[in-house]
């Protein structure tokens, strides 16, 4: 079985209230050439293809990528962490039932992450507790900062804390609505600081105590982890001639296979080198979808960067039911 540990969705409810109530979000509808467009205000904007929501799409796509499963993450602008925190948790509420309800209706092929306001942390903890009892949803996605807090702030203790209790695993994923600072040119806002928000989230995680304090989290990085599994040895070097940076128990090497790593790499080497350089036990198959920066032949990626059935075998199917905790049979 081929389990994508990376795509989206926005579930129909969400869209619904988009289309009626997005002011309220920060954000508009608009339509192009008989397109709906999604805009926000900061001035990201996206297309709201039926891909994220309707279930035909879904699986006509994931027929043609050759996956047979999917454990669907909310779209990264639905995290909204800009706005205030009853308006974000009221959201955060709707994508998770409305997640939950699209699981339940196709459980043959689906499961979903949670998201939770984490600009509140009382508030993203009682909304996990909420989402943990939702059937079908088995983890949460949060972004790799939270409006430019890092993750390794003691506010965030108390989420960690109940996620480790839940036995719930973490999918950091980068966002934005708006331009990086320094990227607004080539798309360098996604490009470059997509992989760079999650090396810094992943470096705050270690260099911050977190997985120190938690060592039972189970955390999943995005687009192959960044640029940390490339740099790790930058991060270890620091460590041992640099007070400052000595500040987790071990050295940054000893935490490297405390992540999972997906295969966004769109290239064989890279993901090759991804996989010597963390262990196939850590990599899991991602695409993605639906939207333009994603993987369309995962499959064909992975065997282009491995021949050993093994390691295929694992990234596949059974790292992806190790992160999430769960069998699916």
């Amino acid at each position: 079985m081929n389990i994508d540990l990376h795509s989206h969705i926005i579930p129909s409810n969400v869209v619904h209230e988009i289309r009626n109530r997005g002011h309220v979000f920060g954000a508009e509808l608009q339509i192009r050439n008989g397109q709906e467009w999604v805009v926000h205000k900061q001035g990201y904007q996206y297309p709201l293809h039926p891909h994220f929501y309707d279930h035909d799409a879904k699986v006509e796509s994931m027929n043609n990528m050759d996956v047979d499963f999917t454990v669907m993450s909310p779209a990264p602008p639905l995290f909204m962490y800009w706005i205030e925190p009853e308006v974000a948790a009221k959201m955060a509420r709707m994508v998770n039932q409305g997640a939950s309800e699209f699981v339940q209706a196709h459980k043959k092929r689906f499961r979903a992450l949670a998201t939770v306001p984490m600009q509140d942390p009382k508030k993203a903890v009682e909304e996990l507790e909420y989402a943990s009892h939702l059937p079908g949803l088995c983890g949460v996605e949060i972004g790799t900062t939270i409006e430019g807090t890092s993750l390794d702030d003691p506010r965030y203790d108390s989420f960690f804390s109940a996620c480790q209790a839940l036995n719930w695993p973490i999918f950091l994923h980068p966002y934005y609505v708006g331009d990086k600072q320094g990227m607004s040119s080539y798309y360098w806002t996604n490009l470059i600081g997509n992989p760079l928000d999650t090396t810094m989230a992943a470096a705050a995680l270690i260099f911050g105590g977190v997985l120190d304090r938690y060592p039972n989290l189970r955390v999943l990085l995005a687009h192959g982890g960044g640029y940390l599994p490339y740099q790790i040895g930058r991060l270890n070097h620091g460590y041992k001639v640099r007070s400052e940076s000595r500040t987790c128990r071990h050295k940054p090497m000893a935490y490297l296979q405390r992540f999972y790593y997906d295969t966004i790499t769109f290239d064989p080497k890279a993901l090759s080198f991804l996989l010597d350089m963390v262990g196939s036990a850590n990599v899991v198959l991602g695409t993605d979808y639906p939207f333009d920066m994603g993987e369309d032949n995962p499959v064909g990626m992975l065997r282009s960067a491995t021949e050993d059935e093994q390691t295929v075998h694992q990234v596949t199917c059974e790292n992806a039911l190790n992160f999430l905790g769960l069998s699916l049979e």
